[in-house]
Parts: structure tokens; sequence; C-alpha cells
């Protein structure tokens, strides 16, 4: 069934600083307080979204260091892995939030890098692919979540990566895009974890930037807004996985940005703060994240500059001496 792209209005709303750091402040209490705990799954994610957002409009402060480090190692495991929240499983998913939460505290030399170090590793499978956990679950965002975890640690040569790398290249398809695995369907999300893995590992050669560029493009809606596959409705994360996407490749002047800040301000909750998926939504911090952080990569207002890459502070990635490929624009 055709979706329909939302109707927008095409007057900006006005940038609601103060209110996105409150809501970013607040998340979990009060208010949010149910929310918050019905996230216990994804904890450690939702913590690096919130963190990472408000390092980006917050002039690079986060309150409570120290309480938010213990809450890290609270989720660690003895197998080097990092959980959720106490009490769950490890997965890769949330090693990567941990470390990079760690790295934006300047503390990621105080983890178990060792450890963490052969956890990544053992989840690595002789395809080069990797899974999620033990469970086996195999899919290119692990591959992401390996490759930009180690590389935070300057651990990179732990893994087999001329194998990491084909098997990305396996899961290109015919019209330059990645799937979850070879032969799935490209995605915009995915599309994000495999062009960002090849930038970490320097293989951006193996992109058709043209072809790929003009796939992203397309999925610029009338509303500004970008989807993540053909006949979808438009989403503020793809705002990121998208346009990020476009800018690793030299290809983000093929959107129309002006557009894609309208749509994404049309987007904020202009009384709470925060922002949705698209307009008239309820905002979460995951949304608030990747609209902030495409926000940034144009530029806008009082940001402070992110990686297209990591999805980090770019302040942070230079800290650790990582320089991520780029493409120049052709």
């Amino acid at each position: 069934m055709l979706q329909k792209d939302v109707k927008l209005d095409k007057t900006c709303k006005t940038w609601q600083l103060e209110k996105h750091i409150d809501f970013l402040q607040s998340f979990g209490k009060e208010r949010h307080q149910y929310e918050s705990s019905m996230m216990e799954f994804l904890r450690m994610s939702g913590m690096y979204w919130g963190l990472t957002a408000l390092y980006l409009i917050n002039d690079g402060n986060i309150p409570k260091e120290d309480e938010i480090f213990e809450f890290i190692k609270s989720c660690e495991h003895s197998c080097g892995g990092y959980s959720p929240a106490p009490g769950h499983d490890p997965h890769l998913l949330y090693t990567l939030s941990a470390v990079q939460i760690s790295c934006l505290l300047n503390r990621e030399l105080e983890l178990p890098i060792e450890k963490i170090v052969s956890y990544v590793s053992k989840l690595q499978k002789d395809d080069g692919s990797f899974t999620g956990d033990k469970w086996g679950e195999v899919d290119t965002r692990y591959s992401f979540c390996a490759l930009a975890c180690l590389s935070l640690l300057s651990k990179l040569n732990e893994i087999d990566l001329a194998k990491a790398i084909d098997f990305i290249k396996s899961c290109q398809n015919f019209d330059g895009g990645f799937g979850s695995r070879p032969g799935a369907e490209s995605h915009g999300g995915l599309i994000y974890c495999c062009v960002g893995a090849l930038s970490i590992a320097g293989r951006l050669d193996l992109v058709d930037a043209d072809t790929l560029g003009w796939w992203l493009a397309e999925r610029q809606l009338p509303s500004g807004g970008l989807n993540g596959r053909p006949e979808k409705l438009p989403d503020v994360c793809y705002s990121w996985w998208v346009f990020s996407s476009l800018n690793i490749l030299g290809r983000d002047h093929w959107i129309d940005k002006d557009e894609l800040k309208n749509f994404i301000l049309a987007s904020q909750d202009t009384e709470g703060g925060g922002f949705s998926d698209r307009p008239g939504d309820e905002p979460d911090p995951f949304h608030t994240l990747f609209g902030l952080a495409a926000l940034s990569l144009m530029s806008y207002d009082k940001i402070l500059p992110i990686d297209p890459t990591y999805c980090m502070p770019k302040s942070v990635i230079s800290r650790l001496g990582l320089k991520p490929q780029i493409l120049s624009r052709p």
C-alpha cells in the first residue's frame, strides 16, 4: 500500500535549544519516568543517544559523569561485553554504546580494554561477519558496531579486517546500497552501517559513490524529510542515516538541505523539548539525537560539529586520533 508523505508547514518552527537541553537532562524523571522504565532493555544505547545529543547542544558539558560511569561498570560482564542494564545479557550493540559513552567522558582508558577486544573478536565468524551476541544473529549493523568499537579503543587490528570488509562487500546490491546480509534489500540504516564501516577501514573505494549517492538522494520527499526505503514515510532518524552517508560519500549537496532542516525543525516538541520521528508525534531521545546530529552536519546554530562516520562529536574523535575516510565532492 502506498504511504502518503506528511504535510508540512514550510515555515520553520523556532529553534528550542534550552527546551531540548531540559528534555535530555530530565528524561527518566517525572514526566518521562514511565518511558524510561520501559526502555530498560536498551538503556545503555538510550544513554548514548541522550548524552551525545546533550554534549552537542550543551557546549560539551555532561552532568553526573561519575554516576554515569558507575552505571557502565554495573553493566560489565566477565566476558568483556556490556548489557543494556544490570541483569541483562551482554550484546555487541550495548558494548559499543558503553565504549562511546566512555569516550564522551574521556574515560575509555578505564575500561577493561583487553576483555572488550576479546569479546568483540570472538563474535567474528569465518566469513568475516559478526554476530550480535552468543545466539548467533548475523547483521551488517554488527559489522559496524565491531569496527567502530575496536577503532575507538585503537584495537582495529585485533580482528580479521580483510574478511570483515569482504563480508560487507558481499551485502552490496545492484542499486549500490547494502542490506543486512547478502541478498537482503537495501536500507538507509544499513547503508550507513556499511558505508561507516568502510569509512573506518579506509575502503570506500569499494563503493560506487555516484550510484549509491543517487539512491540516497532519492530518499528525499516533498516534505523535505528522508525515508529509509522507497514508498516509505519520512522519519527524522533517516535525516542522519541517509544524510550522513551522503556526507561520507561527498554527495551531501545532492539533496535540498533547507527543506531537510525545515522537516527536522517541524518535528520538535516546542512545549517540552525533544524531537519525534515526524511532525506531531511524541519526542524521544533516539530521534532527538539523530535530528540534532543531522542539523550539526548542516552547521546549524550553536550545535557542536559531529563526525559523520562515528556519530560522535568531532572533538572526541580528534582527541582519539581517528581519521575516518571521507570522500571529496566530485
